[in-house]
């Protein structure tokens, strides 16, 4: 009579599969975004250096964390690790936009409506010559 409940070899064939596939798709991962940064970079460094009117349309923050609780010697210690992305789109002449990445300083130093000279590369924030 056979056990029911026996998955012979099975198991021990089919658990390194799963983690050898689970590790080729995170390195896959890693790899992609590694070549896709080199990639947007390169673009990037023989792109123009352009300086440009436009008007600075809107601001966002993108923030993202984590937060951990842990036990020492008897006291909960929370602990919370955060980090803004700071993003600001701009309006050119022709009506079309572009969003860039900037500096939290660049972003605090920028309103939505001032109107100035954008200078990019690429995708590439450069700077904001705001007129007077």
């Amino acid at each position: 009579m056979s056990d029911p409940f026996y998955m012979g070899d099975t198991m021990f064939q089919i658990v390194p599969i799963f983690i050898a596939v689970i590790f080729v798709i995170v390195i896959g991962g890693i790899l992609f975004s590694v070549f896709k940064g080199i990639g947007q970079w390169q673009k990037n460094e023989q792109s123009p250096k352009l300086n440009v009117q436009a008007l600075v349309k809107s601001k966002r923050a993108d923030v993202s964390g984590s937060s951990n609780m842990h036990l020492h010697q008897d006291h909960h210690i929370h602990s919370s690790n955060t980090h803004t992305t700071y993003f600001v789109t701009f309006e050119f002449e022709s009506g079309d936009r572009s969003e860039f990445r900037v500096s939290g300083k660049e972003y605090g130093l920028l309103s939505e409506g001032d109107i100035g000279i954008l200078n990019f590369q690429g995708t590439r924030y450069l700077g904001f010559e705001r007129e007077k």
